[in-house]
């Protein structure tokens, strides 16, 4: 008997932290939890995950439609469950506090916290220093959302059984549940003069300049001939706030889509997957997830993306153009110009403070 209680005293706590899976039961329940308190005003919790969820590009270009389907995005899910854990300060009970929070079946509490703390453990002061900067720009959440008509049904079904004991979405940027109040802030009091809509999805959907003119006044919007990154003609142009941090250039495409393209900075524009004008980058490589392949500087297409490589940004539609800020040193600017291709890791790169120049983004 003393062996068999020996046994399992040691079997049980590596049952725990072997849970590196997720049920579709409990993976489904936590995607339709976070559907549900999407669509409340000033939901904080869901607010900072789909915040960091676009910023990081993990959410892609339609954040909504990822906040309101997590279940069949895998990959956004995991991220929506490590931002909540970031969220609640990495600490394993403000986390499951705030899974409580949110209304979650009492039985996938426990499995999700486990999961997770399991999962992102060796993450955890990265997580913190990531939050700390995070909330230096951020301003409050944004939701109260409208899911997709394609699965605002299926969403209305999974939640018509759950409780709505937190169904005013008061809880706290801190980690647990006190008011939205407190969750904004305070870099958000100077913004509020500014009512302008900053979000850019809804620019993909528009089809004419008279829309465009219709969103923003006639008085902000001007028609000039267009450009790719690559210093290609190509047709006309529509931009928004011109000459100013803020210009941002549309180019109809007809049912193809449109294309976006940023190469201004400092930007109030909330662009896909966090990337703007003026991000190092150190950043772009932590986007895309892995070092990428670039056209080298000084010469045909130079400072283009090359080549993703395989990752997060292979096949979004996304164009970027570098630069180096720093030339005043032949030797090292001699290695990255010219025609070749460069790695992204390149030691040379970070003393030569890439960043990047210009951002387009085109609609799938």
């Amino acid at each position: 008997m003393k062996r068999l209680f020996v046994l399992v005293a040691l079997i049980f706590p590596l049952a725990l932290s072997a849970q590196t899976k997720l049920s579709e039961t409990i993976a489904a329940d936590f995607s339709a939890r976070v559907a549900h308190h999407y669509t409340l005003k000033n939901d904080s919790i869901t607010g900072y995950i789909a915040e960091q969820l676009n910023r990081s590009g993990s959410g892609g270009l339609d954040i909504d439609s990822t906040m309101f389907n997590l279940k069949n995005d895998l990959p956004a899910l995991d991220a929506a469950l490590k931002y909540l854990y970031q969220y609640s300060d990495c600490n394993r009970q403000r986390f499951i506090t705030n899974l409580r929070n949110m209304d979650l079946q009492t039985n996938s509490v426990f499995p999700l916290a486990t999961y997770t703390a399991n999962k992102y453990k060796n993450d955890t002061k990265a997580l913190l220093e990531d939050k700390s900067d995070f909330l230096k720009t951020y301003t409050g959440p944004v939701t109260g959302k409208q899911a997709p008509a394609a699965i605002a049904q299926a969403t209305a079904t999974t939640t018509a059984g759950s409780t709505t004991s937190a169904a005013s979405g008061e809880t706290a940027a801190a980690g647990t549940a006190t008011t939205t109040e407190s969750a904004a802030p305070a870099a958000a009091a100077t913004t509020l003069a500014d009512t302008r809509n900053w979000e850019v999805k809804p620019l993909f959907q528009v089809r004419t300049p008279e829309q465009l003119v219709e969103m923003y006044g006639k008085d902000n919007v001007t028609q000039r001939e267009a450009t790719d990154l690559a210093g290609t003609k190509e047709g006309e142009a529509y931009v928004i706030y011109p000459d100013t941090d803020d210009e941002l250039e549309v180019q109809f495409d007809g049912e193809n889509g449109n294309i976006l393209t940023f190469s201004h900075f400092p930007s109030k524009w909330k662009s896909p997957y966090g990337i703007k004008a003026g991000d190092p980058l150190e950043k772009l490589i932590k986007v895309n997830g892995r070092p990428f392949r670039i056209n080298a500087f000084e010469w045909t297409n130079g400072g283009l993306v090359s080549d993703w490589q395989g990752g997060a940004l292979e096949g979004k539609g996304v164009v970027i153009q570098l630069k180096a800020n720093n030339t005043g040193d032949p030797k090292q600017y001699d290695q990255v110009t010219g025609d070749k291709i460069l790695r992204s890791d390149l030691p040379v790169l970070k003393k030569l403070d890439v960043i990047i120049q210009s951002v387009a983004f085109k609609s799938n």
